[in-house]
């Protein structure tokens, strides 16, 4: 085989690969672009070449693709990224061809020892990950999701906790915590069964979250018990919104599930982050003892703990 013909199979073999393969300098911009033509997967990159990161990007995602081009120079080996890019992410997109939707990838970027055009570069083969990245989100969703009612569970609510925990130390921003149940739930199942339960539960699950924040984290902490996580809240505010729940639930009439004058009524208790708290559960053993004197004090009432 002849050094043309050699040539021209290397050529062939590089224009093949499924994976789009971009040369990117120091400065970022754009020399080479090879493979990555099933459009399926990938949108079409051969306008980009001779052009620079912030001349197709708005500015926030190619400074981002710059950092990392720069950080896999400095370093002299291999780095890897996970990223999202859609193709509004790329001035004149309505002309690339591709998928319309968001992708997500992972780029693995290798230094070139020699200079490209003057400058440092590297080598980027982005390898399309949106069905793995999807996968893993809907595993995480199912992970933090209460499958009855739909709102978080039990484990989001404490590692939301540790991180707004963190947060505090740090910045001393007012986060409380509001812990609530329903007063005599038990009798509900007893005389109406587990399936009107159920139905009462997702009823207060949605008269709750009507009222609330988008920021605030709603979970159900166990059985018919609540939690509500709110973040720049003071107490006196947490307090407010207790008892503006416990009067939404106890107006709401239950008459068509449980019978002629059906009410349910809640009991909470309130706390918030202490700059004296070395650790969450102190935080959530205070509201637990609001939520408990709430209920020795004759239920449908809140309890502040100062």
């Amino acid at each position: 085989m002849s050094v043309k013909q050699d040539l021209n199979l290397l050529m062939e073999m590089l224009a093949a690969l499924p994976d789009p393969v971009f040369v990117l300098t120091e400065s970022g911009r754009y020399v080479a672009l090879i493979g990555g033509h099933d459009a399926r997967y990938y949108h079409d990159g051969s306008h980009l070449v001779d052009f620079t990161l912030h001349d197709v990007m708005p500015k926030e995602k190619a400074d981002w693709f710059l950092h990392e081009i720069r950080r896999a120079i400095e370093t002299e080996g291999l780095h890897t990224v996970e990223y999202a890019l859609g193709s509004k992410d790329l001035k004149g997109s309505e002309d690339i061809s591709g998928p319309a939707e968001e992708l997500w990838f992972e780029g693995r970027i290798q230094p070139i020892s020699s200079l490209v055009k003057g400058e440092r570069a590297v080598v980027w083969v982005a390898r399309n990950i949106t069905e793995r990245h999807q996968m893993q989100a809907e595993l995480r969703r199912l992970s933090e999701q209460d499958e009855l009612t739909g709102i978080y569970n039990r484990r989001k609510l404490m590692e939301e906790l540790e991180e707004k925990f963190a947060e505090f130390k740090r910045y001393h921003h007012a986060t409380s915590l509001m812990i609530f149940d329903l007063d005599h739930f038990k009798s509900i199942n007893d005389r109406f069964g587990h399936i009107a339960g159920d139905k009462v539960l997702r009823i207060v699950t949605r008269l709750c979250a009507a009222q609330l924040r988008e920021q605030d984290l709603f979970c159900r902490y166990g059985g018919e018990e609540f939690a509500v996580l709110l973040p720049n809240t003071s107490l006196k505010d947490a307090g407010r919104l207790a008892e503006r729940l416990r009067r939404c639930i106890g107006e709401h009439d239950l008459q068509g599930l449980l019978g002629e004058n059906a009410c349910v009524t809640l009991s909470a208790g309130v706390s918030t982050i202490r700059v004296s708290d070395s650790d969450i559960e102190q935080l959530i053993s205070r509201s637990d003892n609001a939520l408990y004197k709430a209920k020795e004090k004759g239920r449908n009432r809140v309890v502040i703990e100062e």
